[in-house]
């Protein structure tokens, strides 16, 4: 496959330095307009913002500042996450819908073009797929009032931990903006074959991630995720197969993402991330048949 015409995004872990999932402060220390032009100069179309550092640049900046960043840097694509207890009760709700109200708000002042979801690694509970099938569709139809899709990604250490009930709650709801993100690590991780997402409808598969991991997981399958992720290609999840089963599927958005969290990448300097991950992440294109 030609990586000629291959656009990739930069997910918000990807570049955001010295920080990660559930630290004690998840906003990135470098400015989004070094992030953006880092992004700019390596080859990036788009990046992804989470909701602190998405408040704080808008704090910092103003909407329209973020929006100018977005512009001047050629940032075509815009993508917001994670969004999780969408389908929860009580104070865990009231938090949700804050940032509910701010991803929407916000990104749809920013022109964001998807919103990540998934379910909280504290949720124990066993999945109520009908109830989140329910609450899906409904944050789909307010996401829908500013243009984006909705993209729910299962992880393998939360209550939606396979493809099979990600699937289900998508289908189920069956909005025309609402399907899944299908990002490699947790595809792999969970034990799916690749060749799983080759009957699921194109229509349902809003974001691909592409990333990699050794074969081995290092502590808890969460520790291993925030910590331990690879370079594309520098893993054992084999990204070009990967990319022929999400092709094969009929993957029809117009970039792919790419989220790299890991404890020594992330020290590197700024441009030499943006960089590196852009160069092994491209190379993956040539290497794949379909």
């Amino acid at each position: 496959m030609s990586a000629q015409n291959i656009e990739l995004l930069a997910a918000y872990w990807t570049i955001a330095g010295d920080v990660y999932p559930c630290a004690p402060n998840e906003v990135s220390p470098f400015p989004l307009h070094e992030r953006a032009e880092a992004a700019s100069r390596a080859g990036w179309s788009g990046i992804g913002l989470i909701v602190d550092d998405l408040r704080h640049s808008v704090q910092k900046y103003g909407v329209a500042g973020v929006r100018k960043i977005l512009e001047d840097t050629g940032m075509k694509y815009f993508e917001l996450e994670i969004l999780v207890d969408w389908y929860r009760t009580g104070d865990l709700r009231a938090v949700s819908d804050r940032n509910r109200r701010d991803f929407i708000e916000l990104g749809g002042q920013l022109g964001m073009r998807n919103l990540k979801i998934g379910a909280s690694h504290l949720d124990d509970q066993p999945a109520d797929l009908q109830l989140m099938a329910e609450e899906f569709g409904r944050l789909c139809d307010e996401v829908s009032q500013v243009g984006a899709t909705v993209s729910l990604e299962f992880m393998p250490f939360s209550a939606i931990d396979t493809l099979k009930k990600a699937r289900a709650i998508v289908e189920t709801a069956d909005r025309p903006n609402g399907g899944l993100m299908l990002d490699i690590w947790h595809v792999g991780r969970s034990g799916a074959a690749y060749s799983e997402m080759e009957s699921i409808p194109s229509r349902f598969i809003t974001g691909v991630e592409l990333d990699d991991a050794k074969t081995e997981v290092v502590g808890t399958l969460f520790e291993d995720t925030r910590f331990q992720r690879q370079l594309c290609g520098e893993g054992n999840l084999n990204c070009p197969s990967f990319i022929e089963s999400i092709q094969e599927a009929g993957f029809a958005v117009p970039y792919y993402g790419v989220e790299l969290i890991s404890e020594s990448f992330r020290k590197l300097p700024l441009q030499e991330m943006a960089q590196r991950a852009f160069d092994t992440t491209i190379a993956q294109f040539s290497k794949a048949t379909a």
